[in-house]
């Protein structure tokens, strides 16, 4: 008798609900990401233009936003700093999710000293406050964007391969597993060709979730000047900058960028919450 080979839902088959939340949160992301994708086309003025005379302005035909207690555009560097702030979780992101699924995964399938080892070492970086370990990094790098992408990637790291292990003990338990090593399919192919898609919508939704949170404490360095350099538009950078307006009655070039802040991680966060319970709806 043939062995049926069964698999669970993959990436293909995720729909999430279409509840207006969720749509205005996708949508605000998307509007997001292509702004920062395009921000240098976008931009009206250059964004690290000095302008002192022109100094906390306030709202203009030229400026609709304002400028900063330097004469910038507060809209060019929004737009700008978009790109920075962006791309800074998605490299956290990247690269803990990546390496997160190939520990969890070893741990999982192997069991025994291997998942003890690898087990107690995440467990340690745990036990390590992921901003320390950012700003231990950058007093010895030196400020930019590498240093604290790293830090927070290993801190990170450890919340994927936690999950990434639970989900391959529970998976390699299912029937089809035994059917492909009967099938004489190698550890390796049954990983990477069965179990690794079966398990990827759940760890994509956990992933996105972590952006958000990645966004906020890369914004916090930034804000602390431990992030990018202090000409570079960043969203952290310009809550810093906005500090003196703010004291001379010129907010919005420190209270968008919050603004935007809270609404990044907020959409972010129910965009991955929304597609984690959509994956536990249509788990066995």
């Amino acid at each position: 008798m043939t062995a049926v080979l069964t698999r669970r839902p993959g990436l293909s088959r995720i729909r999430t609900v279409r509840s207006p939340l969720y749509l205005v949160c996708l949508g605000f992301v998307a509007l997001l990401t292509t702004a920062a994708l395009l921000a240098p086309w976008l931009v009206p003025h250059d964004p690290n233009a000095v302008d002192l005379g022109n100094a906390l302005a306030g709202t203009t035909p030229e400026h609709p936003l304002g400028v900063d207690a330097a004469g910038r555009d507060t809209l060019s560097r929004l737009l700008l700093g978009a790109r920075t702030s962006l791309l800074g979780p998605l490299g956290v992101v990247v690269f803990s999710t990546v390496a997160g699924v190939a520990i969890g995964m070893a741990a999982g399938w192997r069991g025994g000293w291997l998942d003890s080892v690898l087990s107690r070492s995440t467990e340690l970086v745990f036990a390590f406050p992921g901003m320390l370990l950012a700003i231990l990094i950058i007093s010895v790098y030196g400020e930019g964007l590498l240093a604290p992408v790293v830090a927070l990637s290993i801190a990170y790291l450890p919340y994927v391969s936690r999950l990434t292990r639970s989900l391959v003990l529970a998976e390699r338990q299912r029937p089809y597993v035994s059917a492909y090593q009967v099938q004489g399919h190698s550890a390796l192919q049954i990983c990477l060709r069965h179990v690794l898609p079966n398990i990827a919508p759940v760890v994509l939704a956990q992933s996105t979730i972590n952006f958000g949170y990645a966004l906020m404490d890369l914004a916090g360095l930034s804000f602390l000047g431990l992030g990018v350099p202090a000409l570079t538009p960043d969203w952290g950078r310009m809550v810093f900058d906005g500090q003196t307006a703010i004291q001379h009655g010129y907010p919005l070039s420190a209270v968008l960028p919050c603004v935007f802040i809270v609404l990044t991680v907020v959409a972010f966060n129910v965009v991955g919450e929304r597609w984690a319970d959509r994956v536990a709806r249509r788990s066995p």
